[in-house]
């Protein structure tokens, strides 16, 4: 592989990621003017609209192989669609965008804990520690730094949706491992998107009925405009194109930025600031990270 292709990849995982991190600023920035399930509701709404010109030959094709399996494609919209996005905004409502992506890299944690449940894969002694890195970051953010919050466990509403979305999102992934070959990616994603939308529907219908109307500004539709078309469809577009390129190990080492970028939006487009707390909880989630997932211990497949 020369220089220049690697380049790209790491250019295209870079973009998807700054793109993602977006996605935590809107939940935050949106939080008083819009509905978490209507946000939801209408970003899958967007993403279906500039999606469908381009993947319904696919979807077409890959019919039969659709019907064939859409318990497992039901399964996967619910999580990745319909539960992980919505509880982001419900997160969103409570939790500053920092805590929101500090959570959000947690995910990695949650896989290694179900792969050893569900499939008996070995945890070696760097991921057990990784582990416990990473709890103690997410028990320090939530607690504000003050154990009798932990005993009284009177921490942030948000914060516990946003590691529910975190489990949600390490279910889902686990999940795409085993999506079936004769399903195109096109096909696949429109097929999850249109899923995940109308298991949406009713909750959305109920949180209509149930908040008083809030008047619609420029700015509501500007941003579920970018969490539709950037967050969902160019997002998904350049991180197929940057797995091509650099492999989904080096693409996923990426996503870690996540904190990174959503940190530094936070701080420009929502002034909020950074403590102590955010920082040393920082350092703690990304270490157990960076242990449990990159380092290898010599003589030992992880």
């Amino acid at each position: 592989m020369t220089s220049r292709p690697m380049l790209l990849g790491f250019a295209c995982a870079i973009a998807t990621t700054l793109l993602w991190s977006g996605n935590f600023v809107v939940a935050r920035g949106l939080s008083d003017a819009i509905g978490p399930l209507t946000l939801s509701f209408w970003r899958w709404v967007v993403a279906i609209v500039f999606l469908f010109p381009f993947a319904i030959k696919s979807l077409l094709s890959d019919k039969s192989w659709l019907k064939e399996n859409i318990a497992y494609l039901s399964l996967v919209s619910l999580l990745g669609v319909t539960l992980f996005n919505s509880l982001i905004y419900y997160a969103g409502q409570t939790s500053s965008a920092i805590n929101l992506s500090l959570i959000a890299i947690t995910f990695p944690v949650f896989v290694l804990i179900l792969s050893r449940i569900f499939f008996a894969e070995k945890i070696i002694w760097n991921k057990l520690v990784g582990i416990v890195l990473v709890i103690s970051g997410v028990l320090l953010l939530i607690s504000k730094g003050e154990v009798s919050v932990l005993k009284a466990l009177t921490f942030s509403e948000g914060d516990v949706w946003m590691l529910l979305a975190a489990l949600m999102f390490a279910i889902y992934s686990m999940l795409l491992k085993r999506k079936p070959a004769g399903i195109s990616v096109p096909a696949f994603q429109l097929a999850s998107f249109m899923l995940g939308l109308i298991f949406l529907l009713p909750a959305y219908l109920l949180e209509l009925y149930l908040l008083p109307a809030k008047p619609i500004d420029s700015a509501i539709v500007l941003s579920i405009l970018y969490v539709g078309i950037f967050s969902s469809l160019f997002a998904f577009i350049l991180w197929t194109k940057a797995i091509a390129l650099i492999g989904a190990v080096n693409a996923g080492m990426v996503y870690y930025s996540l904190l990174l970028f959503s940190g530094a939006l936070a701080i420009i487009i929502l002034g909020e600031t950074v403590t102590e707390q955010h920082f040393y909880s920082a350092m703690l989630i990304l270490s157990g990270i960076l242990l449990a997932v990159v380092y290898r211990p010599k003589n030992m497949n992880a």
